[in-house]
């Protein structure tokens, strides 16, 4: 099983560089670098320049707020300095923000990214080759690239894979048709939820284009609570508890929810944003809920946990942020315990 970090999305640029290094001494396979009050492509500069080992890959960058050529300039950038490690994942994020907050237009999400990957390949073929991109759909129009504004012709580059993350079947489909790899959100990261909405979605998309679920790689993203001690547990679940209640008060977001029959809390968590009592959402979390949904452990316990969860389910899985140095050596072998599962005893049945 392949092992990514997470980064903590409030991580000031000038700690970045420190963290990446430690990521990398621990042996995690990879790195997700978040966009969240951050550019996620900038912060990855960093990590390429100051890394010689690991995945970087965003997650998830906005393809919605970019063009897709000022995506394919920069991720085509980072995978030649990366020197092929730099891997591009993209996502929606919800109606609210793009309008609202990032001040971009919305049009109907899963349509418009299939555009958005399928413009990506036309202009990283145009930058391999030199000629011009011959992209033409319903959204985007990428049919001009004089050759002063192509940084090709690099004919031995490999474009970077493209990711997708998100939550809804349309974009677990769009994935197994289109995308090198899937990677939940938090909040649909359950395994009844992967069983019973991700898993089946993928194996259509991909089988739409004519490939088999072994070929769309499956990181799972869950909201994980660890720590060396009962009591450093216990507040991280506690934290984590706050966390959900943030996240289910999205309406896109309640679908493992509703899986349980827990919509009335999603209304109820929605209610309390419109009336700004933020402070008061986690009150409103069952303890059932963070028992159902959480993977909860010591250290020395964790990857089996983990693994008991998600071994015949996921070709990756992605770690919390790990703010405080002095756990490195414990999650250094969580990471390697993972790692040594191996991809083939997936189940079948979700290949």
């Amino acid at each position: 099983m392949k092992v990514y970090a997470a980064m903590d999305p409030r991580l000031p640029l000038a700690d970045v560089v420190v963290y990446a290094r430690r990521v990398e001494a621990m042996g995690f396979d990879g790195l997700h670098v978040p966009e969240t009050v951050h550019d996620s492509l900038a912060v990855s500069l960093l990590v390429a320049e100051h890394t010689e080992r690991i995945i970087i890959r965003t997650s998830v960058a906005l393809a919605f707020v970019r063009g897709p050529t000022l995506t394919a300039y920069a991720a085509w950038d980072l995978t030649k300095l990366s020197g092929g490690r730099f891997q591009l994942g993209l996502g929606t994020q919800i109606r609210q923000n793009i309008e609202d907050r990032m001040g971009m237009p919305w049009t109907a999400p899963v349509e418009r990214m299939r555009e958005y990957v399928e413009g990506l390949a036309a202009l990283y073929e145009s930058f391999r080759t030199g000629g011009e991109p011959c992209y033409e759909g319903e959204i985007y129009r990428l049919t001009r690239m004089q050759p002063y504004f192509n940084p090709g012709p690099d004919p031995d580059v490999t474009p970077p894979p493209t990711w997708l993350g998100g939550v809804n079947t349309g974009m677990c489909r769009l994935a197994g048709e289109l995308a090198a790899g899937f990677v939940t959100h938090p909040t649909s990261s359950d395994p009844r939820y992967l069983r019973e909405i991700c898993l089946p979605n993928l194996g259509a998309g991909a089988e739409r284009s004519g490939r088999g679920r072994a070929d769309v790689e499956l990181v799972v993203g869950p909201l994980v609570v660890a720590g060396s001690s009962g009591k450093e547990v216990g507040a991280e679940r506690e934290r984590q508890r706050r966390m959900l209640a943030f996240l289910y008060s999205t309406p896109a977001y309640r679908r493992t929810l509703e899986l349980y029959g827990w919509e009335d809390l999603a209304g109820r968590l929605q209610a309390m944003i419109r009336q700004e009592h933020w402070n008061d959402l986690a009150d409103l979390v069952p303890d059932e809920l963070l028992d159902t949904l959480l993977p909860a452990a010591p250290y020395e316990e964790l990857a089996a946990h983990l693994l008991d969860r998600f071994g015949a389910l996921a070709d990756g899985i992605l770690l919390p942020a790990q703010g405080d140095a002095r756990h490195d050596d414990e999650i250094a072998g969580v990471v390697a315990e993972l790692q040594a599962w191996p991809r083939q005893t997936l189940d079948p049945a979700n290949r």
